[in-house]
């Protein structure tokens, strides 16, 4: 794949934040959960925008108006996702399918996963521009998990309605072309619990 172009009027890459889940092991939206009085969705989508990605689509589905509501005033765009009861699988075909079609690459996050920051996000940029792989995956010990930047050659395989279009099938596909970049395994974390949520809003830095 050749190098992403940098001029001005282009950006790296798009930012993709999937946000439609409906949080059933939390009782409650976790995306509307606050740290430091900010919601996590809103949190993702503001350390996409930091990192300089653009366009940012946030894919909604479970109390979606809510949370359009939470992302006022970003940046952002929001795509609705009918099919989110049936996964995060249908999340990813949505957003990847209304990127803009000159999209060069993008880097999918997961909105509950506020260790996430604008400069892992820009690693990860900084890498692509660098070495050109199809893809620059985030390696937490030996768990790999977002964010995780895609080349645009393989937005056909995340597109997959069928099959083993995922993304962490995708990545384990192009495992010996794919770029890795490494972070603690103390930043690995996502809310799913109300004991994670009580844990992490403690610790989790501004």
């Amino acid at each position: 794949m050749p190098p992403a172009e940098t001029g001005t009027d282009r950006a790296p890459a798009a930012g993709l934040v999937l946000a439609a889940g409906s949080s059933t092991r939390m009782g409650t939206n976790k995306l509307l959960l606050e740290i430091d009085g900010e919601p996590l969705v809103r949190r993702a989508v503001r350390q996409a925008l930091a990192a300089g990605l653009a366009p940012v689509l946030v894919v909604v589905g479970h109390e979606a108006e809510l949370a359009r509501q939470a992302l006022r005033g970003l940046e952002c765009q929001t795509v609705f996702n009918p099919d989110h009861l049936k996964g995060v699988r249908t999340s990813l075909v949505e957003g990847v399918s209304a990127l803009p079609p000159d999209t060069p690459a993008v880097v999918v996050m997961l909105a509950d996963m506020p260790f996430v920051t604008a400069d892992m996000i820009r690693t990860l940029l900084e890498r692509f521009r660098a070495e050109s792989p199809p893809l620059v995956a985030s390696r937490y010990g030996d768990v790999n998990a977002p964010p995780v930047l895609y080349g645009r050659s393989l937005f056909p395989e995340l597109s997959e309605r069928e099959g083993e279009g995922c993304g962490k099938h995708v990545v384990k596909r192009h495992r010996a072309e794919a770029s890795f970049v490494d972070w603690p395994e103390s930043a690995l974390a996502d809310v799913d619990l109300p004991a994670d949520y009580e844990r992490l809003k403690t610790v989790v830095p501004r």
